[in-house]
Order: structure tokens, then sequence, then C-alpha cells
């Protein structure tokens, strides 16, 4: 199969714009998705067969599957206008100087490599369509923890990928599910064997450079029993006057006792539609923790899912969201008790400003016979103006009378008592603002390392420029 483009459209889609990076890529496809696209994609990452067949059994999906209507509009995506593959590099590295000097330039402006130097145990960072340096400590290696981009995680371990490969989330879940399913690229393959504890957070690190670009991670984590990690995601992206697509499906299995924690903090630029599949499966007595920050894009939409399968599984899901002008932020987070004695908290905190637009899209579901489970929901808005807004949509299916469920739910503006107590003070009306915002935030905050946390007040600090006056 022929893999020729032509080198015009290249320079085309390279073009600088609001922070993006001259790339010279070494390939890409044609714009559009198509039997054709996917086909050169699997051909180029020599795939085993059992991969392309479900690429274009997924593909068929995709075809066959609405557009959402439910959530925020998703109206102005133009699938045919899209790259679906771009491949900055022709392999990943494992130095950091071995990397081309426009990537290394990117990623060193935020804090890789020196993050990995002070505390990270393992650094994955994806340039596009592909992870392009990937690192792990050798004392993690040593005990049979994996840390490798999809890719090469098929590559070295096949049998393994294909065990659960789609088993959390399968193709047919969501139209955005299967495109993903068909297209992806990237991602994280983690492995973690039983007693294992990884108490130094992995990392990986996406960037969408060019113009009208998708990205479709697929990221895959299994934690055998007894097991700890920390995995955080970053995300990043320049400013284009036309939109892109970020697409990712991730997939968790928490075994007997284990427990998993995964941290994201996103700051797509806001011409990204970013629109997300997160599942988890929890097994007897583990553990999930989901800690979601989203700030950037035009459109998010994710809810990240526990489904709680053996007896005493829990699931914690801490949603932030913050929208400002042009911004449709919905978030929140779905539990399903699958088996009896089973706990979830479902926190949600929302900022808007400027027009912006927040929603909390929420489920709990307990069936007939799960006795003595528990759920919690926290809802809270914060609204900046007078012209931003903020939906609640909790959904709650309990058929069993045997459990103890909890919902909350507030919704409002910034005290003027408040503001002028801290005033009062010296501060000024932003600082005070400021000062409010980030004590909303902080029972997410407080989940995060020191680190992130940092790196998300600074984002709220961005966001907050030009609230006042």
């Amino acid at each position: 199969m022929s893999t020729n483009v032509k080198q015009p459209e290249i320079k085309d889609i390279a073009s600088q714009q609001s922070g993006a990076d001259p790339i010279n890529y070494s390939f890409m496809s044609e714009p559009g998705i198509s039997k054709k696209v996917v086909e050169q994609i699997s051909h180029y990452k020599n795939e085993p067969a059992w991969m392309l067949d479900q690429r274009l059994r997924a593909l068929d999906i995709f075809f066959a599957k609405k557009q959402p209507t439910w959530g925020a509009d998703l109206s102005d995506i133009d699938y045919s206008s899209i790259y679906y593959y771009l491949r900055p590099t022709d392999k990943v590295q494992n130095k950091w100087e071995d990397l081309p000097e426009s990537i290394r330039k990117t990623y060193d402006r935020i804090g890789i490599p020196q993050a990995e130097r002070k505390f990270l145990a393992g650094v994955m960072a994806q340039y596009e369509s592909e992870a392009v340096y990937h690192s792990l400590k050798k004392q993690l290696e040593d005990l049979g923890v994996v840390f490798l981009d999809m890719d090469s995680g098929l590559r070295k371990h096949p049998d393994m990928v294909k065990q659960y490969f789609g088993t959390v989330i399968p193709a047919g879940d969501n139209k955005l599910a299967a495109l993903n399913s068909a297209v992806w690229s990237g991602g994280s393959f983690v492995y973690i064997p039983a007693g294992v504890r990884v108490e130094i957070p992995l990392q990986a690190y996406f960037r969408i450079n060019a113009e009208r670009a998708g990205q479709f991670e697929r990221t895959l984590i299994v934690a055998e029993e007894g097991s700890y990690v920390h995995y955080i995601e970053g995300c990043t992206a320049p400013i284009y006057t036309t939109n892109s697509l970020h697409s990712a499906v991730v997939e968790i299995i928490v075994k007997k006792g284990a427990r998993v924690r995964y941290t994201t903090v996103q700051n797509w630029s806001k011409n990204v539609y970013n629109l997300v599949t997160k599942r988890t499966f929890v097994h007897e007595e583990g553990m999930m923790e989901w800690v979601d920050g989203n700030f950037g894009s035009k459109v998010t939409m994710k809810y990240p899912s526990v489904f709680l399968l053996g007896k005493g599984a829990k699931g914690d899901i801490l949603s932030l969201a913050f929208a400002g002008e042009g911004q449709h932020q919905d978030a929140g987070g779905k539990a399903f008790h699958g088996a009896p004695y089973t706990s979830s908290k479902i926190v949600s905190k929302s900022i808007s400003k400027l027009s912006g637009h927040t929603s909390y899209r929420g489920m709990v579901t307990i069936p007939h016979g799960m006795k003595g489970c528990k759920s919690t929901v926290i809802c809270d808005a914060l609204l900046l103006d007078e012209h931003s807004r903020s939906d609640t949509y909790p959904t709650m299916d309990i058929r069993e009378s045997d459990t103890q469920i909890q919902h909350e739910a507030t919704v409002g503006k910034i005290g003027e008592e408040q503001l002028f107590y801290l005033m009062s003070r010296g501060l000024s009306q932003a600082e005070a603002m400021s000062m409010v915002v980030s004590g909303f935030i902080e029972p997410i905050a407080k989940e995060i390392p020191l680190e992130y946390a940092v790196e998300m007040n600074r984002l709220i600090e961005m966001e907050m420029e030009g609230s006042v006056g």
C-alpha cells in the first residue's frame, strides 16, 4: 500500500499561528475519514491483522451512528476536513537529546524533561498522532512495570493488549468511541504487576500542533491485585481559526484490592472539540479515583465513569470545569453499582464567566439486589457575571431500597460581602475574585500533586484575567 503524500500539504498544515511550532512531518494521511485512511494507518504501523479487523468494524459503526445531539453543539465538526494521522518523527526516542529540536523546544516550555528529572517515575510525550519520547525508571522495569506508548505496547505485548483492548469501552459504545477505535494512534499502555506500588506518578503529555488535526490516543491501564499507580496527563494546543478534534478513549481495569488514580489537567486551545470516553472496571475491594480538570477547548464532553463490579469496590470522581467566552464545558461523571456494598462519590465544581457555559451531566445506577450501596453526588456552580450559564443534569436510577443516597447542588455568584471584606484588606477586586475562586476549587486542588496544583492555579489566574472591568 502506498504511503506517499504531497509535501505542499505538510507545509500548509504546519503554518505558524498563535503558538504552533514548525514541524516537518515524516508522514501524514490525506484529510478525511475513509477505509483507505484506516488501512493506511494500520499498514504504516505494521499492525497484526486482528487490529485492522477491529479498526474496520469500528469504522462501519462510526458511519452508522448519528452525531450526539443531547449535549453540547457539535454541528461545526467537519469530519471530512480533519487529518487523522500525522507522524512527527520516525520512531519513539528514549533520550531527550535525540528528539528533533523543534519538538524539544515545545516540551521544554511546558516543563518536560525538568519535571521528569525532579519527581516523575516515567514520562511519555505524544506529539500529534504518535508518541515521540518515552522514559521509565529502571527500578520499575525491574519490578515488571510496563509503561509504553500504546503502539509499542501492541508490538511488545500483543497478547495482553488483545486480551483487554475494547473490553471496557467497545467500539459500539458511542460514535466518538467508534471513531477512536477506527483511527486510534498513540496513548499509553500501563501494566502494574500484583502487589507492586508505583508511589511516584507516571505522566503523559499530549500536544496537538497542526491545523485541522485530530488526536485519537488510546490509553489502557491494567492494575493487578493489590497494586497502585497514579497516572497524570496534560494537554495543550496552539490557537487556530479552524477547529481541531481530540477524541480519546481511556480503559482501566482495577483488579481485586488495587487502586488507580488518574489525573487530568487539560488546557486545549479554544478551537478544539474535546470529546473523550473514560471508563473503569473496578473489582472486589478495588479503588478508582478520577481527578479531572478542564480549562481549555471550545467544547468538552467528558464523563469519567466507574463500573463497580466487585463487593466493596469504590469509585471517586472529582470534576472541575472552567468556561469562558465561547466555551461550553459539559462534564461530570457516572457510577454503576454492579455489586453489593459498593460506594461512589461524584464531586463536580464549575466556574463560568463572560457568557461561558458549564454543564454537570451525571448518572448513578444501582440495580435491584445491590444491597448496602452508598453514593454521594455534590454539584457546585459559580457564576462570575450575569451573562454566564450553568446547567445540571443529574440522573439517579435507584432500584434497591437498602442503599444510602445523597445529592447536593448549589449555584451562586461571588458575594459582594466577600469581595468587600477582601478588598478592605488591601486586595484589588481582581485579586479578591481570584482568591474566592481558588477557595471554591480547593477540594479538588488539594487532591493533585503540588506541582500540578501550582499549574492548575496558574491556569485559573490566566482564565480570571479580564473578568473584572
